[in-house]
């Protein structure tokens, strides 16, 4: 029999336990600890001035229409602008193919709600970054961990996941979240002939990209997979959901 405060909480409330998150960056606040547990970005190279600079010129100049409700969508410049910017990753998109969040932890929640039916499997990267994991089992998502090695996700295991019909795979292709690796030229067109092969999508969380400091920039999965359908004869549709952020390059 369920008790009056059983009933009155969802159902999917039984799955949930605190933030992780949360409680590493409880870690940070202590000034005697030096925590390798979150990825924060160091403060001393914040460009607060330049914030603050562009903070008054904006309110200054458009201070009624920053401060009102505006589109879900998001701040069309500022969509326009994150299109033009990809462009120079050879990713070819317009405003409307992109939608502001939170940062890539509200994306991850909004693919859960769109996408998991409790029950269904994901495939992961083994590691992999725990914040996912943390917003897709609150939908009763379930798992197939493929194991990763200094070149990425090892995507000659990759196939026996995809038999069992998962809804997505999730990987971080630069420098991932937590080993550090980077999915190699060679995985990555793997990865994508085998995701279209099953018909499976694949999610692109790419928060450190453009933080690369030494090597060659490697093509993104979404561009490669608008070349690989390309070559095919196919018309591309998408079948990658790229996701980046500006809390690593800017400030969170």
């Amino acid at each position: 029999m369920q008790t009056p405060w059983e009933y009155r909480y969802a159902h999917r409330t039984k799955s949930m336990g605190s933030s992780v998150i949360r409680e590493l960056l409880k870690l940070t606040e202590q000034p005697d600890i030096i925590s390798f547990g979150g990825g924060l970005p160091a403060p001393e190279v914040f460009p607060v001035r330049e914030f603050q600079d562009a903070c008054n010129v904006v309110l200054q100049t458009d201070g009624a229409q920053a401060l009102q409700y505006s589109t879900t969508e998001g701040y069309r410049p500022l969509r326009e602008m994150i299109a033009r910017h990809t462009g120079r990753y050879s990713v070819q998109i317009t405003a409307d193919n992109i939608l502001i969040t939170s940062g890539s932890q509200q994306a991850l929640d909004f693919i859960g709600r769109i996408f998991i039916n409790r029950g269904d499997y994901i495939v992961v990267e083994s590691p992999t970054y725990l914040g996912a994991l943390q917003a897709w089992n609150a939908y009763g998502a379930q798992y197939i961990s493929v194991r990763t090695d200094e070149d990425g996700m090892v995507v000659d295991e990759l196939e026996a996941a995809l038999r069992v019909g998962p809804k997505f795979i999730y990987v971080l292709p630069n420098f991932q979240n937590p080993s550090g690796s980077t999915l190699s030229l060679e995985h990555r067109k793997k990865l994508i002939e085998l995701a279209d092969k099953y018909g499976v999508p694949i999610v692109e969380d790419d928060p450190y990209g453009q933080l690369r400091y030494e090597g060659e920039h490697i093509p993104s999965l979404v561009y490669l997979d608008s070349q690989y359908r390309g070559k095919n004869g196919g018309t591309y549709s998408g079948n990658v959901i790229y996701l980046s952020t500006f809390s690593k390059l800017l400030a969170p």
